[in-house]
């Protein structure tokens, strides 16, 4: 298969809803079941053309979400099923798999997407390694091996605000238009949501104002010591500064050319190229750079020839910088809010992101369109993506 002979066929996505939202009863694949069956009778693809499912998971805790998926869809038993779990990339990173399916001859049409229930998460333990020690709780696992490379993620976020001198007003003033963008979009991202029940729409984006600002934590503050505190607290992280944790699925239909006119469907986007990256581990919200640059270099395509571009933004300083290097306008991002004003289902998030852009794409770019979406997650990795409008 060729470079650009993979087309999307379709999207969807669940409403994305804060831990203990409309979603919190559910287990993953009871979130993602509804979003692929109701994205395949949205585009009139047939259950029974899917070769394979893939999908991104971060809080499952192991198991094999994607084949509970697959069965709990209807999916026929012999149709095989694979998990990705690349933190926050693990949505995206599961497309860029189902297109290395499709050029490996393996697969005519796969669903690839991401899907996290983070309301059920388990409750993690280590097991203890004498006797008479007790479990270890913990909320997250290592990301690197030697601690002093694995920053917990607020932190990294608040040294690299302070590193770079973005202060918490810049952050503040970002997350304040991303929740506004979303909040205007309400009725426009209707109809990329697949309703679940009550969730039948983004619950977390709020009118905001700078009295609401004012008013919020601060979550984080670098540690460095070489600077006065009152310079630390003018750059620190507050809470409306960063993405909640959040329920949540997406999925597209990738497919061959020659799949698609077999099946009478029509292509709507082909993938022009999906990355992953690796980057330092200290900075990982920087990763997201690093694989959009990877993209447009794989592709000898400029930022510029981008009609729009998607940033799953887990922290406002990360959308901050990733405008800053690639000189792109604020404008250009996340036209309708990004994670800021939505909400972080890691596993789903960069599926998210994907669904987000294709939705925009389809209802106002032209034809020859191109779009990007990035993400990063921890432990410095990236993920990127590239499209055009059919």
């Amino acid at each position: 298969m060729n470079t650009g002979d993979a087309v999307i066929l379709g999207w969807g996505r669940s409403a994305v809803t804060p831990i203990g939202g409309a979603l919190s009863s559910l287990q993953p694949h009871e979130i993602g079941a509804p979003v692929l069956l109701g994205m395949l009778q949205r585009f009139g693809i047939p259950l029974a053309a899917i070769d394979a499912v893939i999908a991104g998971n971060a809080m499952g805790a192991g198991g094999n979400p994607a084949r509970m998926l697959a069965l709990a869809a209807g999916c026929a038993d012999r149709i095989p099923a694979l998990s990705v779990d690349s933190q926050c990339c693990a949505g995206l990173d599961a497309v860029a798999l189902a297109n290395g399916l499709l050029a490996a001859g393996s697969a005519d049409v796969v669903i690839a997407g991401g899907l996290e229930a983070w309301s059920r998460a388990p409750i993690r333990r280590h097991r203890p390694r004498h006797p008479g020690e007790e479990a270890a709780v913990y909320d997250s696992p290592a990301f690197a091996p030697d601690p002093a490379r694995d920053p917990g993620m607020l932190l990294a976020a608040a040294r690299h605000a302070l590193a770079a001198g973005i202060t918490r007003a810049q952050q503040d003033d970002w997350s304040l238009q991303s929740h506004a963008r979303a909040v205007a979009a309400r009725d426009h991202l209707q109809h990329e949501i697949i309703p679940i029940g009550a969730a039948t729409q983004d619950t977390y984006p709020r009118a905001l104002d700078r009295r609401h600002l004012q008013r919020m934590p601060v979550v984080a503050v670098s540690d460095d010591d070489s600077v006065d505190e009152q310079t630390r607290q003018r750059h620190a992280i507050s809470r409306i500064a960063i993405s909640p944790s959040a329920d949540g699925a997406a999925f597209v239909v990738l497919a061959t050319r020659d799949a698609a006119r077999r099946l009478n469907l029509r292509p709507h986007f082909a993938w022009r190229a999906g990355v992953s990256v690796g980057a330092r581990p200290e900075t990982p919200m920087l990763a997201a750079i690093d694989a959009a640059q990877a993209a447009l270099a794989r592709t000898a395509y400029r930022i510029d020839d981008m009609w729009g571009v998607e940033l799953h933004d887990a922290f406002a300083a990360q959308a901050i910088a990733f405008c800053e290097q690639l000189k792109l306008s604020p404008a250009q991002l996340n036209r309708h809010g990004g994670g800021l004003g939505r909400g972080h289902p890691i596993g789903a998030s960069g599926a998210i992101s994907l669904a987000r852009l294709l939705a925009d794409m389809r209802q106002a770019a032209p034809d020859g369109a191109l779009g990007l979406t990035a993400i990063a997650a921890a432990g410095g990795l990236g993920a990127a993506a590239i499209v055009e409008r059919c």
